[in-house]
């Protein structure tokens, strides 16, 4: 049950009965990380710099924040002492929602990152090591997700080949990505973005500078060509990728649009205020 695993500390502020996730988030320790964690997956040590606060205090609020399966942690692959912080948005939505119904059932939270809004566009660049599965992945479903009004590719620190599964794993989203082809990502170094998403530890670690970048977002997605079995025991890996890219991708087309959407009123909100 979500409320057992902060039942005990929950318990110790017995004057309110709000949703735990009111109580969760309205800590501002908590609120910072959640805030951090919305934007790009994180070590201890990134959360800990950025929030200025003690390693073992972050360490306890990320705890309390697993604890209830907000929040995921996964070991690097780049480097297997550390570990990296993934927040389940769609989750953290769906109690919210809840909470906003205990106050009032008309205040249910209409909820549809799967909306392709009007406003979207931009240009997204997904990176990893190979550029055979998970970026390739990405940016396909990004093409197919936004009907081509982002602009996105991908690309790798060291193109291998397009991995038979992808390919297989993506037609049964119903797209075709066989015969695109691995490439360096030195290719686009020189190239505006709008995103940069890095979904590999490695190439995380590796990754140049992309002048302009408005948004660098790192998701740590294992990767589902790691090991020496075959095409048949590897693809429900490649399925388990796919299926986290596809949750990612919309939250990520509608941050882009509100990008967008600040950046047309910016302009308007300017002459306005000349006047």
């Amino acid at each position: 049950m979500y409320y057992q695993g902060v039942a005990e500390a929950h318990a110790l502020d017995s004057s309110s009965d709000a949703p735990a996730v009111l109580w969760l988030g309205g800590h501002p320790v908590r609120w910072r990380l959640l805030r951090e964690l919305a934007e790009s997956d994180l070590r201890v040590r990134e959360l800990t710099a950025r929030l200025g606060e003690r390693q073992s205090l972050v360490s306890y609020h990320l705890g309390l924040l697993r604890q209830v399966g907000l929040v995921a942690m996964r070991q690097s692959a780049a480097d297997r002492r550390d570990s990296y912080y993934a927040l389940d948005l769609p989750r953290f939505g769906e109690l919210l929602s809840e909470a906003a119904t205990v106050l009032h059932p008309g205040l249910r939270l209409a909820r549809r990152p799967d909306v392709l809004p009007d406003t979207v566009a931009g240009r997204v660049l997904f990176l990893c090591t190979g550029n055979g599965a998970r970026s390739q992945m990405a940016e396909a479903l990004m093409q197919e997700f936004t009907q081509h009004r982002v602009e996105a590719f991908s690309a790798g620190s060291s193109p291998t080949r397009l991995h038979p599964n992808a390919v297989r794993v993506m037609r049964a989203y119903g797209i075709d990505i066989a015969g695109r082809r691995a490439k360096h990502l030195g290719q686009f170094v020189d190239q505006r973005f709008d995103c940069v998403v890095t979904v590999c530890d490695r190439v995380r670690e590796v990754c140049p500078e992309f002048p302009g970048a408005a948004r660098w977002m790192h998701w740590s997605i294992a990767d589902p060509a790691d090991s020496d079995a075959g095409n048949a025991a590897t693809y429900p890996a490649f399925e388990r990728a796919a299926a986290e890219l596809a949750v990612r991708i919309p939250l990520l087309v509608q941050s882009l649009a509100g990008d967008a959407a600040e950046a047309t009123s910016a302009p308007a909100a300017s002459t306005e205020a000349r006047r």
